[in-house]
């Protein structure tokens, strides 16, 4: 169930049955010439849909900007400084919380998010500990990267040996495809896997990898492939956050 399609009485009710919510996290950025702008918080939140259905878990709002300073020489690509996203992912946290929230998992489609919601998470620890006394209910936070659901690696060495690469992935752009459909898109990449290699900031990033991709063929990419990502992923992901999320 999402959050937004909720009213305050349905989450007061749930409340007396789960403190658990997933929290979708991902980013706005480039994804090569024929992935979505979107790709990175689609898929958090396609897969967070589909683990909450599973599980009947509350689903908040995607975070759907994250921190993708390299990608900014490419139009389309939105940013925030680290500093910002913890800013956010705290807010979120301390929000919920407020309302008897405990269980905070998040499902995320980014890897450039990875350090900072990490860091976010240290900061709500630290200020919970820091509150002298306190009878608060402890809080508790997990970050899952949807494409290290069991099974998910397996099948893109199947699918696309030698050719996931690192950005701009096969994997990810057949899940959003799945989605939506009508977005899949065909076209002439060269070289057909792209270089590997590694960046600075943004403009060092677009002349390293000009077309946006790294190390991939999004070409090999398709809403059947996303299918099966889909569900590995949200199998996957629903054990986790059932184990998790009740101890």
């Amino acid at each position: 169930m999402r959050l937004q399609l909720a009213t305050w009485p349905f989450v007061e009710d749930y409340l007396k049955k789960s403190t658990g919510i997933i929290i979708p996290i991902g980013s706005t950025e480039q994804h090569g010439p024929n992935g979505l702008v979107g790709t990175d918080a689609l898929t958090a939140e396609i897969i967070s849909e589909g683990v909450g259905e599973e599980t009947g878990a509350l689903v908040a709002p995607t975070i759907s900007v994250g921190m993708a300073q390299h990608h900014l020489g490419f139009p389309g690509s939105i940013t925030l400084r680290p500093s910002t996203l913890i800013a956010v992912v705290k807010d979120t946290i301390d929000s919920l919380a407020r309302h008897g929230f405990t269980r905070f998992f998040f499902i995320n489609g980014h890897g450039g998010n990875i350090a900072t919601v990490t860091a976010a998470f240290s900061e709500v620890y630290a200020e919970r500990s820091l509150q002298r006394g306190s009878n608060a209910p402890s809080l508790k936070c997990k970050l899952r990267n949807w494409w290290e659901a069991p099974g998910v690696s397996a099948l893109s060495r199947e699918l696309f040996p030698g050719a996931e690469g690192s950005h701009a992935t096969p994997s990810e752009v057949s899940l959003t495809w799945f989605k939506y459909p009508e977005t899949e898109k065909h076209m002439t990449l060269e070289p057909a896997i792209a270089p590997n290699g590694d960046f600075s900031d943004a403009e060092d990033y677009r002349r390293n990898f000009p077309d946006g991709r790294i190390g991939s063929n999004p070409n090999l990419a398709s809403a059947a492939h996303g299918k099966r990502y889909y569900e590995l992923a949200v199998s996957g992901i629903s054990s986790d956050y059932r184990s998790w999320v009740a101890r």
